[in-house]
């Protein structure tokens, strides 16, 4: 991953030139002097709908989630090594079906409500039912048995041993069960977080207030004020005429420039990777061939990708694995070189089997910058070995419910993320992977054994010759088309300090400060 460290990433927006230079006077003219308090105000794409607000698929939900919410533990962004939170230390059991937890006795919910180890079953729980869509669901679901005699302290059962269930602590929120009716309708979210729900203005503004009752200590900063703005442009312009102190959207090429000027940050989030990816339908009759899928897999112009859109922030990619996973394995990631001359001899033996290929759509969400701009690279790619598709822009929202109702026609192109977890997490629980139910419609016997073997394992214990078995069943099917790993960014302006990552991709705002 040394290569997506020292990757150049962001990109430019012109505005207006008497706005934008006010507001760089005024930035380079700051003191540099802590300011006590203040509220930061954020620039989002994307709205929360809180019937998905557990799902990750936006980044307003991520803000408010890192916000609002605690997890029971944290990894680092650096490695899959526990750290505690409202989990102080935990014992796994021998054969690794039971755990037991140790909980902070000094956290309260914003309401008031002491925080106990019902709350931890009533989450998981919560994470289980099907009806909130939930990825790491089937994770959830396998624990079977919860000893909350100790109001401090719990221990978890298993179904069977599960190699990811660190993953699972790490990123499910403690939920008050008291409020889950008003949280369902967006009325109210009412964690044990850093800071407090204040309001919700759908498709416009979300607000959040310090937490004084802290149990980490009462943040810095009096609030944030999130602005939902779906034009990543008008996101660069608000920043640079300081009506915004950070932007979550913005094209690689804004940063890149918003980089090489003094009076913005931009960081880049190495450890919170997330994959772009070609998706397939693979009841599609075209797609339904897997010689169609690997012809495609083979034609994608991965490396114009990183350079062109991504400005280099990113690595090409056959197998979703970042450089530092278990999973990783260097030969079997450059299975899908370009090659279009494989590509095409594919598709012409495809063809003379009988396989019509008519124009595919390839669906994309229409807001955030890079998708467009790879739709077009990938429609020029497949062009040239004779596959036509449509380019089908569609809202955020409309995408992510084709995405988890698996209800796409053909081709789409997405982000996804869990690669950069234990490698069972993506197999068994992202929606494009999970080998249950997937996106792509993908069923396989030897996958899904695949799959539930690395998965049914002792934490931190999984052989790694059942990795490469996974890894051979992804690249066999070849149901999601893997393009380039990301590296996150965002950008602030030289007053903001201290912004932070979670390894799930949300903002930690609990350390940040502005100065004068």
């Amino acid at each position: 991953m040394r290569r997506l460290a020292a990757a150049t990433v962001a990109a430019l927006t012109l505005v207006a030139a008497t706005a934008c230079s006010s507001a760089v006077d005024e930035l380079k003219n700051t003191s540099g002097e802590r300011q006590e308090g203040g509220t930061l105000r954020v620039g989002a794409l994307q709205d929360i709908i809180p019937a998905r607000i557990f799902t990750n698929s936006s980044d307003g939900t991520d803000l408010l989630i890192s916000s609002v919410y605690d997890s029971l533990i944290d990894y680092p962004l650096d490695k899959l090594e526990p750290k505690p939170s409202l989990a102080t230390s935990w014992e796994l059991s021998q054969d690794g079906t039971q755990l037991s937890l140790q909980l902070r006795d000094d956290v309260k919910f914003h309401s008031g409500r002491p925080f106990t180890s019902k709350d931890v079953e009533f989450s998981i729980k919560t994470w289980a039912d099907p009806v909130w869509t939930v990825q790491l669901q089937r994770t959830a679901a396998a624990i079977t048995g919860f000893d909350t005699s100790d109001e401090h302290a719990i221990t978890l059962t298993f179904a069977h041993p599960l190699s990811n269930i660190f993953d699972l602590l790490d990123m499910l929120p403690i939920i008050d069960s008291e409020s889950i009716d008003q949280l369902r309708e967006g009325k109210a979210f009412v964690g044990t977080g850093p800071f407090e729900f204040e309001s919700w203005s759908p498709g416009a503004k979300l607000t959040f207030q310090r937490n004084d009752d802290y149990w980490r200590g009462k943040p810095s900063l009096d609030g944030i004020d999130v602005s939902v703005i779906p034009d990543p442009q008008a996101q660069v312009s608000q920043l640079r005429a300081h009506q915004l102190d950070v932007i979550l959207g913005a094209s690689y090429r804004d940063f890149e420039t918003l980089g090489k000027d003094d009076s913005f940050h931009v960081n880049k989030w190495e450890g919170a990777e997330s994959q772009v990816y070609v998706g397939t339908n693979v009841t599609n009759p075209a797609l339904s061939d897997v010689r169609v899928r690997q012809a495609i897999a083979s034609a994608l112009d991965r490396t114009r990708v990183v350079d062109e859109v991504l400005r280099g922030a990113g690595v090409p990619i056959s197998l979703p694995w970042p450089g530092y996973s278990p999973a990783y394995d260097e030969k079997a990631n450059a299975t899908y070189d370009y090659d279009l001359d494989k590509a095409k001899a594919l598709v012409d033996e495809a063809k003379a089997d009988g396989v019509m290929i008519p124009k595919l759509p390839l669906t994309y969400p229409s807001e955030a910058p890079i998708y467009g701009s790879i739709a077009q690279i990938v429609q020029a790619d497949l062009a040239k070995i004779g596959i036509e598709v449509e380019l089908d822009p569609q809202e955020n929202a409309q995408v992510v419910q084709q995405l988890i109702g698996a209800k796409f026609p053909g081709l789409w192109i997405l982000r996804h993320a869990y690669a950069h977890y234990t490698p069972s997490t993506l197999a068994v629980s992202a929606y494009p992977f999970n080998a249950d139910h997937n996106a792509s419609l993908y069923v396989n016997p030897d996958y899904k054994a695949a799959a539930e073997k690395v998965w049914k394992q002792k934490a931190g214990e999984v052989d790694p010759a059942d990795y490469t078995a996974l890894n051979e069943q992804l690249l066999e099917g070849s149901f999601l088309l893997e393009i380039a790993i990301i590296l996150p960014q965002n950008a602030t302006s030289a007053r903001v300090h201290d912004l932070g990552e979670t390894k799930r991709g949300e903002p930690v705002l609990y350390d940040t400060y502005l100065t004068k």
